[in-house]
């Protein structure tokens, strides 16, 4: 349940704050407000660290040298959430980034990648997926024109 409850509260944190940060960009511009979001980011993470944190930060250097692209893809998310949302409607947009979201974690899943274990796509994840798409068609349906 813990986790459920975590994943909720993920996906609305995501959705606000991608909306929140376009946003700012716009009073600020786009790369400033990624910097403050980023800067804000490891600011409240390494107190959050200081008091929560239980590892052992000198094994960073034992990882796989992949793993350590994290925070260059939190910079690409942050900024493509900020143009996306920018361009199309929060709804919109979210909703293209599930889908994108599932998909990926799908393949990830399918093909073990990055360490997971492997589990299948079968027929009734692709059927998901097309109706999750077939919701973005229909939700961006203009006056008989589609898209």
């Amino acid at each position: 349940m813990f986790g459920i409850i975590v994943s909720i509260v993920a996906g609305a944190a995501m959705s606000f704050q991608g909306v929140i940060n376009t946003r700012l960009s716009e009073r600020i511009g786009l790369y400033e407000s990624n910097v403050f979001a980023q800067a804000t980011a490891l600011i409240l993470g390494f107190v959050a660290m200081l008091i929560l944190g239980k590892g052992d930060f000198s094994q960073i250097t034992q990882v796989n040298k992949v793993y350590l692209l994290g925070g260059v893809l939190g910079t690409v998310i942050t900024i493509t959430v900020m143009l996306g949302i920018g361009r199309l409607s929060p709804t919109c947009a979210i909703t293209i980034i599930l889908i994108s979201q599932l998909l990926s974690a799908a393949l990830i899943d399918a093909f073990g990648l990055l360490g997971s274990e492997k589990v299948p796509f079968l027929w009734n994840k692709y059927v998901g997926l097309a109706l999750m798409i077939g919701g973005v068609v229909a939700f961006k349906w203009e006056r008989g024109s589609p898209m």
